[in-house]
């Protein structure tokens, strides 16, 4: 699934919604009209399924999911992922994203994306 596919009615309607964001100490709300405008985002397939993250197409390469968790009903995800783009030992490289499904719609749109320095796991808790 390719944004460019979409149809101007979906597009509209994409471009309406605002989500919340966390990146480099810039704090939304941000409206995905504005990721169009000027940035590449575009759709990532996770697990099957089309989501699309306000992050630029070029990054993909670069992305790791490290875990997902979808709802009981199907409409709605969260993300954890690790995005090596631009890993040193002061910028963050994990984010969490939490993403719905517009109504009528087979994809999965981010609403909230933040970042989260990613602790490891220690023997606390089960693996």
């Amino acid at each position: 699934m390719k944004v460019a596919d979409l149809s101007n009615e979906t597009l509209a309607k994409i471009k309406t919604v605002r989500w919340d964001g966390i990146i480099e100490k810039h704090e939304g709300p941000f409206r995905w009209e504005s990721e169009f405008r000027y940035a590449a985002a575009e759709f990532m397939e996770i697990e099957g399924r089309w989501v699309l993250l306000p992050i630029e197409a070029l990054h993909h390469q670069n992305i790791t999911i490290l875990r997902t968790i979808w709802s009981a009903d199907g409409n709605s995800l969260t993300l954890f992922l690790k995005d090596t783009t631009f890993e040193d030992h002061w910028s963050a490289s994990g984010y969490m994203a939490v993403c719905d499904r517009p109504k009528g719609e087979e994809f999965f749109l981010a609403v909230l994306y933040h970042e989260w320095f990613i602790i490891e796991k220690t023997e606390v808790f089960e693996s």
